[in-house]
This record gives structure tokens, C-alpha cells and sequence, in this order.
């Protein structure tokens, strides 16, 4: 399945979820839906039928919230049956609201913002003192921008080199109270990241050549942390939900639920 594929599908997935579930955060899993569905097919290394497999690369979501996108991303990449999806959201399920390490694939439990990339961080110095040869990737939102753990971890990595680990900024624009250039602005944004001495990536987080240009170049950068900054639409693919701040909490009821397939499956 080729990546465009492919994230049409976790958009597809993700949604009926939320709508089975009656959940929230759907906005900000169909933004970062394109990043997924290049990173799995075309960029990192895994096994499903070894999850813990030592070579894997390391995949880290600490914007948690938006979990849906990446059990689907698990799902189509074969870590455990789709069927089981549809326990989302349901008393007694492993596929919690927020991301759980419970899942086959996930690496840790988040939801508590400005955790993903502190934990990224250790796990990509255990990788270097080591000598392993895995990547970090660790996807962010920009809201979570706002917690200093992140800038900390920041200059922790770049103090100790770790140029494999990647940090991935979906930046939808919109946080869970208002758009982020009001809340707490984050420009100038590509200026801050450089001055902590990241390899800082600007790109449009929906086009999938873009995205797959920006991992190669993190590939073969060779003595810091790469920041990759994915200009997303908030809610991307469903044209009542991109950039409205309601879908960061709503869920759509059945006529909503409707239009959104179709729109998805055009």
C-alpha cells in the first residue's frame, strides 16, 4: 500500500472510531495522519510480529490525545487485526482514549503533554552509548509546545549530539483552547528551535513528498537533533472539521459521521 493509500485509510479508521466511541480529539489525529502513513511505509524499521524487536526504530506520540490515527496506523501496518478497533473507547479495552503502551506497537503510555520527547530523548542516548543504529521519532503537538520539559529536552539533545532522534511538530495551529498564535504564540518558531541548536525542517505536513524528503534529510544528518515542523490543517480531509477548534473536543453524529466518509473516500 502506498502512503496516500495508506492515510486515507487511518483517516477512515480514525473516524469511525471516534464516532463508535462517541470520543474526542479527532481534529488533531487527522492532521498528523499523512506523517504516520509516510513514516510506515516508507521510513522506519519494524517487524509486527516482533514489536520489541532490538533494531526497530522507536516511534513516540506524545501528543496521546489523538490516539486514534496511530491505533489505525497499527492496525494497516499489521501489528494486531483491524477487527479490534472496535473495542475503542469501551470499558475494559486496551485501546484507551489516550495512547497506551497496552497496544502491540505503542512504546509508551501519553497524554499528560511534554512527556514524549523528554522519555525520546533517553531512549535516543541509550540508543548512542549503545551503539545501535535505531532512529527516535517522536511526534509532538503544537500546543505541547507551551511545556518548558520540551525545550529542556531539547538542549539535553543537542548538549549530547543525539542526531538520531527526530522530533515531528504537527503544527495545526490550534490548540485545544483557541489558535496558538493566541494562547501562547510560538513564533518565531524555526529561529527558537535553531538557537537550541536543532536541525530544523519547515514543511507541508500533507504532502507526502515533502514529509518523505524531510526523514531522508534527518537521515543523513550527522551531529545534532533534527526538528521537523509539519504545517498541518487541523482536522484535514473532512472540510467541517479542518481548522475549527470544536473538533479538538466534538464527535460527529451520524449525518456528520456520513459526510466525513464520503469526503475521506473521495
Amino acid at each position: 500500500m502506498n502512503s496516500s493509500d495508506f492515510a486515507k485509510q487511518i483517516r477512515e479508521m480514525s473516524v469511525k472510531m471516534v464516532y463508535r466511541a462517541n470520543a474526542s480529539h479527532i481534529g488533531g489525529a487527522m492532521s498528523m495522519a499523512d506523517i504516520l502513513a509516510v513514516l510506515y511505509t516508507d521510513v522506519m524499521k519494524y517487524n509486527p510480529q516482533k514489536p520489541n524487536w532490538e533494531g526497530r526504530d522507536r516511534f513516540l506520540l506524545s501528543k496521546g490525545h489523538a490516539c486514534v490515527s496511530y491505533y489505525a496506523t497499527l492496525a494497516l501496518a499489521g501489528f494486531f487485526p483491524a477487527e479490534e478497533l472496535d473495542s475503542y473507547g469501551q470499558n475494559g479495552s486496551k485501546f484507551l482514549c489516550h495512547i497506551s503502551h497496552l497496544v502491540p506497537g505503542v512504546e509508551i503510555s501519553a497524554g499528560s503533554l511534554g512527556h514524549g520527547l523528554p522519555y525520546g530523548t533517553g531512549i535516543a542516548l541509550a540508543g548512542q552509548i549503545r551503539e545501535q543504529d535505531y532512529h527516535t521519532f517522536v511526534l509532538l503537538g503544537d500546543g505541547e509546545m507551551d511545556e518548558g520539559s520540551n525545550w529542556e529536552a531539547l538542549m539535553f539533545a543537542s548538549h549530547h549530539h543525539l542526531n538520531r532522534l527526530c522530533a515531528i511538530i504537527d503544527y495545526n495551529k490550534i490548540q485545544s483552547l483557541g489558535n496558538t498564535n493566541e494562547v501562547m504564540n510560538l513564533e518565531p518558531l524555526v529561529d527558537k528551535l535553531k538557537a537550541f541548536n536543532c536541525h530544523v525542517l519547515n514543511i507541508d505536513g500533507h504532502n507526502h513528498e515533502e514529509i518523505l524528503n524531510a526523514f531522508r534529510k534527518f537521515e543523513v544528518q550527522t551531529d545534532k537533533p533534527t526538528v521537523i515542523i509539519a504545517n498541518t490543517v487541523k482536522g484535514k480531509g473532512v472540510s467541517y472539521m479542518e481548522n475549527n477548534l470544536a473538533w479538538h473536543y466534538k464527535s460527529p453524529n451520524e449525518e456528520q459521521y456520513e459526510t466525513a466518509i464520503k469526503e475521506i473516500e473521495k
